[in-house]
């Protein structure tokens, strides 16, 4: 009952509602998705229809297609083979069956954008030479290969298992991230890697891409998913996306991918160069890191960082203390609260926020908060409990012979007793706070982990750096505010002893 009362809180304090008149461009996380998100994006605001946001980089297909059903965005870029077999179970690749698979659940597909970007395995040129490897088939000779995949192709029904079988691959695939397995591939680290066809470093890297001889694979023409209320609702909108039409092919969009991986440009630029007709042109030259650390959004992020810690650790607080005292006060109740708050912290971090995301009905600040406040709890009620326990019996007694109620117990001379080991609880949830709230990014409520996003999605690590350097500071300032408030908050003989 607790947290069905703090995750309605956080609902209505923090949770970013979606304009009638608002259009929500939706990405996933890889190059190719910023930029086509950027280019819709920019496309509708061009239209001068009310205001228009490009939620980027919020995950994988699951993510995007449960923050479509529950209306968080209106439309993403995906392509056919995507659709039809991810997220419709099915072979179709048309246009009509997919919408007729997608109208049930108010969505649809249109707007082909021209180009096609399947699936592949690849290897570098001279291994495959050494070895022979000219076709997928090739692979299930060599079992020694190491495999290095998306973890999204594992698991995707157009992805690993079903090519596995298809091929008769004896291998096992390790999970990678896609912007980092080209570095793990050139460095020797794996031998094989998943790619897209358009993937602007394949030529850069010196990679054969690898014959799909059994044709596994479908065709994924690029296009958006969209709800099907978006062309009465954005009409204006819908008929500068519908221009897109076949606009894009496959030169075009290697280029651009190449221009933000290769020459650092930003995703916005890519797409204002291509809308403007100008194709996408090399950049002058990679930003350094003290620039991208003090860059124009660090305002910004650092005050969504820092709501995202602190709005989640005050509810935290409201919650776990309670808890820790009951725990401490019904003993048994205490292995029940502790094996509860113990199990949520097990739960890795993006599969709580995939299962928070349908749950709550939207994406970006809410389901942060919540995965946030449930993460914070164990070393709050942990400590609470810890410290009540803790206390010397004969100070008990001496209290009860005082006279003093329960309540006047706990308040003046419990709670006084057990606040260092509370505040300790308190302070160990912020500092890891600090830390997990980069995850928000991912899911599209910001702070300093949309760099660490982008900059994991370009392999660029000085985009990784001024995320991850802003974080740690904050960390240890957090760790340092908790010394001070040590001083203030705990009693002077605790703090001596």
């Amino acid at each position: 009952m607790a947290q069905t009362s703090v995750l309605v809180l956080l609902w209505l304090l923090a949770a970013p509602a979606v304009r009638a008149d608002e259009l929500v461009v939706g990405s996933k996380r890889f190059t190719e998705s910023y930029i086509l998100g950027e280019i819709a994006a920019q496309t509708a605001r061009a239209a001068d229809e009310g205001g228009v946001t490009h939620a980027q980089g919020l995950g994988n297909t699951a993510i995007l297609f449960e923050a479509l059903k529950s209306g968080s965005i209106h439309l993403y870029p995906d392509y056919t083979g995507t659709v039809g077999r991810e997220l419709l179970k099915s072979e179709a690749t048309d246009l009509e069956a997919l919408n007729r698979g997608l109208a049930p659940l108010g969505l649809g597909v249109a707007v082909r954008l021209g180009f096609n970007n399947t699936y592949a395995l690849a290897a570098l040129e001279a291994l495959a030479a050494e070895r022979g490897l000219r076709g997928v088939g090739d692979l299930a000779a060599h079992p020694d290969l190491r495999f290095g995949l998306s973890h999204e192709f594992l698991n995707r029904n157009d992805g690993w298992p079903g090519l596995k079988r298809a091929y008769a691959l004896p291998n096992t695939p390790s999970g990678l991230d896609h912007g980092l397995a080209y570095e793990a591939i050139a460095a020797g680290q794996i031998d094989v890697m998943d790619i897209y066809s358009t993937d602007a470093k394949i030529e850069r890297y010196k990679l054969r891409v690898l014959a799909d001889d059994k044709a596994y694979f479908p065709e994924y023409q690029a296009l958006f998913v969209y709800r099907l209320d978006v062309p009465q609702r954005f009409p204006k909108a819908w008929a500068a996306l519908a221009k897109l039409e076949g606009a894009i092919d496959e030169r075009r969009m290697i280029a651009m991918n190449a221009a933000a991986e290769l020459d650092a440009k930003p995703f916005g630029a890519v797409a204002a160069e291509f809308l403007a007709g100008k194709g996408a042109k090399p950049a002058a030259g990679r930003q350094g890191l003290a620039a991208r650390l003090f860059g124009p959004d660090l305002g910004k992020l650092t005050a969504q960082h820092l709501m995202l810690v602190f709005v989640s650790l005050a509810f935290a607080v409201a919650v776990g203390v309670p808890l820790g005292i009951w725990a401490a006060r019904r003993p048994g109740a205490a292995q029940p609260i502790l094996s509860a708050v113990g199990v949520i912290q097990t739960v890795p971090s993006l599969a709580l926020l995939a299962f928070l995301i349908p749950l709550l009905g939207t994406i970006g600040t809410l389901p942060a908060l919540a995965a946030l406040f449930l993460y914070s709890l164990l070393p709050i009620v942990r400590n609470t409990h810890s410290g009540l326990d803790d206390i010397a019996p004969h100070l008990r007694e001496s209290a009860r012979a005082l006279g003093l109620s329960a309540g006047a117990r706990l308040r003046l001379i419990e709670l006084p007793l057990a606040s260092r080991s509370i505040l300790a609880g308190v302070k160990t949830s912020a500092v890891i706070n600090v830390g997990t709230a980069t995850i928000a990014a991912f899911i599209g409520a910001g702070g300093y982990g949309e760099r660490i996003v982008t900059g994991l999605a370009l392999n660029d690590n000085t985009m990784l750096l001024s995320g991850a350097i802003p974080a740690a500071l904050l960390a240890l300032l957090v760790q340092g505010a908790f010394e001070l408030a040590d001083r203030y908050l705990v009693p002077a003989g605790l703090r001596q002893a």
